[in-house]
């Protein structure tokens, strides 16, 4: 039966608002986490890096089984899981249930976004997918910009629990709604067979990378990123000679721009997840913002997001997306190194143009970025790369996470962020962004190199 292409990207942009809209509306509530629970700094960061690890962890093999049993299947159960444990962590008794409901959020997460550029990409023409990539990415823009400022809206007069509790009943109603808006399905394999062992080996490697570097600079910390890259070695000489792997890592092997692009994006990530933790940290420990005035500042750059990822998804279409990509990711370098000479009494009127630069180059980068990756690769292969897409992302928002937390341990340790330690933010804030900003300069080098690829094929 076919598909409204219509009502398959109405479906599709309403999860892929929601779940950003929580990530970034909870960076709002996270005080009254803190709160509510007792937390520490880095403890905080771990309401984040639980769920990260979760859907980095699992979005591959679900992106594959996908492939066997249906695209639509396993969307639709991701959009289920991940709303019913959203209503969960609303009522956590503990932190320890939080973080659990939040792994289960994340094993929903990873459903979800190893099929949604799929099913896009299955439904779209070439001709017609960089607009509507770029309409899906003004959507997860629009989370984000709605997220701050509708977050500490509800944080104020609702409580912490009303960031899970009311997207979480919105997917809930949605997932009994999906099968009437996507009524086809999609299997790209029909051996039926899974690869067990790869899933595992895969699984522990991200796990293990992820895991180090969000407990930087504890010394076993660096034995987890050791043993997670030696994995990940393992796995690519493992997979390579599989018939049927859970992941194709030849794609990487033999396919320069989908390898460039997807480093690119990983890059994109890693340099602005940190960013937006550490400016909510800053706006309402620092600088005494309550929950709204923070929201409504960091409003200003996901504005700008959504507002250049809807016009660079349509200039995608009609000049070279790299090159877009490029400039884009060298925007964020310059407001990045902007922000690193903030100060305790910097006036908002420097803080918000550094925003707004952000926003229009992580606009410009994600839909003519995701556009290369996409196209990149055979009609069989759209489900690994969507899942490639996620998982550069997430791994790249968890590695953020994990300099960030790193970053706080070495200059504030576990302490509580008062008055008496507000120079060692400031000093783990500069640390921070410069390191983000070294990560852009070398995105938007690989970005060049994409384009470089492309011009010699």
């Amino acid at each position: 039966m076919p598909n409204n292409k219509f009502a398959v990207l109405i479906t599709l942009s309403i999860t892929s608002f929601l779940v950003p809209y929580m990530g970034s509306s909870l960076n709002l509530a996270l005080p009254e986490l803190a709160q509510a629970f007792g937390l520490d700094a880095k403890q905080l960061g771990w309401v984040t890096s639980a769920f990260l690890i979760a859907t980095a962890v699992f979005q591959v093999p679900f992106a594959k089984i996908a492939d066997l049993f249906g695209r639509k299947k396993v969307f639709l159960l991701g959009v289920a899981l991940f709303g019913a444990s959203s209503v969960a962590c609303a009522v956590a008794w503990d932190f320890t249930s939080l973080i659990v409901f939040r792994v289960f959020s994340g094993l929903g997460s990873a459903m979800i976004f190893g099929t949604n550029l799929a099913i896009l990409s299955s439904t779209y023409e070439a001709s017609e997918r960089g607009k509507a990539m770029g309409i899906l990415t003004a959507v997860v823009y629009m989370a984000l910009a709605v997220g701050p400022f509708l977050g500490g809206i509800l944080t104020h007069y609702f409580g912490w629990e009303s960031v899970f509790y009311i997207p979480g009943t919105i997917l809930v109603a949605q997932a009994i709604s999906v099968p009437f808006f996507i009524k086809r399905e999609w299997k790209e394999d029909s051996s039926k067979h899974f690869d067990k062992r790869g899933s595992l080996i895969y699984g522990l490697a991200v796990f293990c990378f992820i895991f180090g570097f969000s407990e930087f600079p504890d010394i076993y910390a660096f034995i987890f990123v050791l043993v997670g890259i030696l994995l990940f070695v393992f796995f690519y000489n493992y997979e390579k000679y599989k018939e049927e792997p859970v992941f194709h890592v030849r794609l990487f092997g033999g396919n320069k721009v989908f390898t460039l692009a997807s480093i690119a994006t990983f890059f994109s990530y890693a340099a602005t997840t940190a960013s937006f933790f550490v400016l909510s940290l800053y706006l309402q420990f620092v600088r005494g913002f309550d929950a709204r005035a923070a929201g409504l500042v960091l409003v200003s750059s996901a504005v700008v997001q959504s507002i250049a990822a809807f016009f660079a998804g349509r200039l995608a279409d009609k000049f070279e997306p790299s090159k877009i990509s490029m400039f884009g990711m060298s925007l964020n370098a310059v407001g990045l190194l902007g922000l690193v000479f903030a100060g305790l009494e910097s006036s908002i009127f420097f803080i918000v143009p550094m925003l707004l630069l952000l926003g229009l180059g992580i606009g410009l980068f994600g839909a003519p970025n995701t556009k290369v990756i996409m196209g990149s690769v055979e009609k069989k292969h759209i489900s690994q790369a969507s899942a490639t897409v996620g998982t550069m992302r997430l791994s790249g928002q968890a590695f953020s996470m994990g300099i960030a937390m790193m970053s706080i341990s070495l200059f504030i340790g576990n302490s509580p962020i008062v008055p008496a330690n507000f120079e060692n933010f400031m000093q783990s804030w500069r640390f921070t962004f410069i390191f983000c900003a070294v990560l852009c300069i070398v995105g938007a080098y690989t970005s060049k190199a994409c384009v470089n690829v492309k011009r010699s094929l």
